[in-house]
């Protein structure tokens, strides 16, 4: 079976948005890497000094086979710093798995997809 991980911003920790309906929603796009019998999990991380920590911990869990970087933190200029992190942590505790982006996070398994 394929693992995916999606590594995206913690929608508690956005201010001025309803992190618990966006958390759902996350939720709902994780159980649908399931129906296309992908086995996935999603770290969400804050800007603070736990990510880096928290990311590491989730990258060297096991071997995977891509890892989805959400458009919350590609897209958003002040987090320019935290995607730049991630992408070189992933390139640095597991150059095996592929990167995919995704455009939201309703479209997270069809950006794993394309590199399954």
């Amino acid at each position: 079976m394929s693992s995916v991980l999606v590594v995206g911003y913690d929608p508690l920790a956005i201010p001025g948005v309803d992190g618990a309906a966006l958390r759902t929603a996350l939720d709902t796009e994780l159980a649908r890497f399931g129906e296309h019998g992908i086995d996935a999990a999603m770290t969400l991380l804050v800007l603070d000094e736990s990510a880096e920590s928290t990311l590491i911990a989730s990258l060297t869990e096991r071997p995977w086979d891509v890892i989805v970087i959400g458009g919350g933190i590609r897209k958003t200029e002040q987090l320019l710093p935290l995607f730049e992190q991630i992408v070189n942590l992933v390139r640095r505790h597991a150059p095996q798995a592929a990167i995919a982006f995704n455009t939201s996070g309703g479209d997270s398994v069809e950006a794993a997809q394309r590199w399954l």
